[in-house]
């Protein structure tokens, strides 16, 4: 650990120049051979400081993580600066409990991956400052990940999938459909035009003032948005899905989030509340909205697996969609995946709803 406290004490923000120098020197290649594969994995492209410990065959050795959920419920939504403070802050701990956990000493590493994109940049240049230093420290390799493709191929951890597959990626940040055709061998299908589905939930419940709501003050939007939508009325409200008439399998959730706007201004208005006060509607509205993403969502997946299927893309006995992302846990929108899923005869997989949101077993 002495190691790892040197070098994480310091987090000045290394050169480009530098950085591309360390990137080079220690690049992973996959030929390369290692007596031990054990990889420590770095997230914090958001939100989440995650670091776990993966070995060559897939076993999670030791993981740990620092929520910001609740710093920023306080602040009404993720603010790049605070939220690369409170990595700066807890990165080096979350990293030491993972290897503590593991009980891998440092230099028995084979590796060392990290988030370097999507994501905040505030964020994800912590994750990288701290993996330079430390993989340059340590001598080690280093293994620059995309994001998305994390998620996408993190069902492998858990299923025996094989190639190709489609993938349907869904949180705060992302949505997009690919065909996964193997390791960074991804054909797009789709994406969000606009907004990602996480981030219309957080706005819609923020504007629906739902931290003061008594049963959902200590939750994210989404998972306020899901746990009220239960006691609601999906059908009061007549929302209708976007880009309907829109032959392709792109998202858009700007248009929908301005409706639902419309109508809680006119419900206050109807009620004689202020805004930053709960509506008596709120679960109606909350259910409405679920409902409406979920119809989007799934309608955009189905028209993907529809055009795969046709051109001979995916296999024909042995279909698999994979929903991933912290969307992916929202158990409504897995149910009208499920529907999806049975009438065009595949199978439907989503990890464990801890690997559907941001984590660092995925990286690793």
């Amino acid at each position: 650990m002495l190691i790892l406290n040197k070098t994480a004490g310091s987090f000045s923000k290394p050169s480009k120049r530098k950085i591309y120098e360390i990137l080079r020197c220690f690049l992973f290649h996959p030929g390369k051979r290692f007596l031990h594969k054990l990889v420590l994995g770095i997230e914090t492209s958001c939100d989440d400081t995650a670091a776990a410990v993966v070995d060559e065959t897939g076993n999670v050795l030791g993981e740990a993580i620092h929520s910001q959920t609740e710093v920023h419920l306080k602040e009404g939504g993720i603010i790049p600066p605070v939220a690369q403070q409170l990595h700066r802050e807890n990165i080096q701990r979350i990293v030491q409990e993972a290897l503590s956990a593991s009980k891998v000493p440092p230099s028995e590493l084979s590796a060392v991956a990290t988030t370097i994109k999507p994501g905040l940049a505030l964020s994800l240049g912590v994750g990288l400052s701290y993996s330079v230093q430390l993989v340059n420290q340590l001598k080690k390799p280093f293994i620059p990940i995309h994001h998305m493709e994390a998620h996408a191929l993190t069902v492998r951890l858990t299923n025996n999938v094989e190639f190709p597959f489609l993938v349907l990626l869904i949180s705060g940040g992302h949505c997009l459909l690919a065909l996964v055709q193997g390791v960074s061998d991804f054909l797009m299908l789709g994406k969000s035009l606009d907004i990602a589905p996480g981030d219309m939930l957080d706005k819609v419940a923020r504007r629906l003032s739902l931290i003061k709501h008594p049963e959902c003050s200590t939750m994210c939007g989404g998972k306020a948005i899901e746990h009220l939508a239960k006691q609601g009325n999906k059908l009061q409200f007549d929302l209708k899905p976007p880009l309907h008439r829109n032959k392709n399998c792109n998202f858009s959730f700007t248009g929908l989030q301005h409706t639902v706007d419309k109508i809680i201004i006119r419900k206050e208005k109807e009620e004689g509340i202020e805004t930053g006060q709960v509506l008596s509607s709120a679960a109606d509205i909350a259910a409405a909205v679920q409902h409406t993403i979920a119809c989007h969502i799934a309608k955009r997946t189905h028209r993907a697996i529809l055009f795969c299927q046709q051109r001979g893309l995916l296999s024909q006995t042995n279909a698999v969609l994979v929903a991933s992302g912290g969307v992916a846990s929202n158990l409504y929108i897995r149910k009208a995946l499920g529907i999806i899923a049975d009438v065009t005869q595949c199978t439907l997989l989503c990890p464990p709803p801890r690997l559907c949101t941001d984590n660092g077993v995925m990286i690793a």
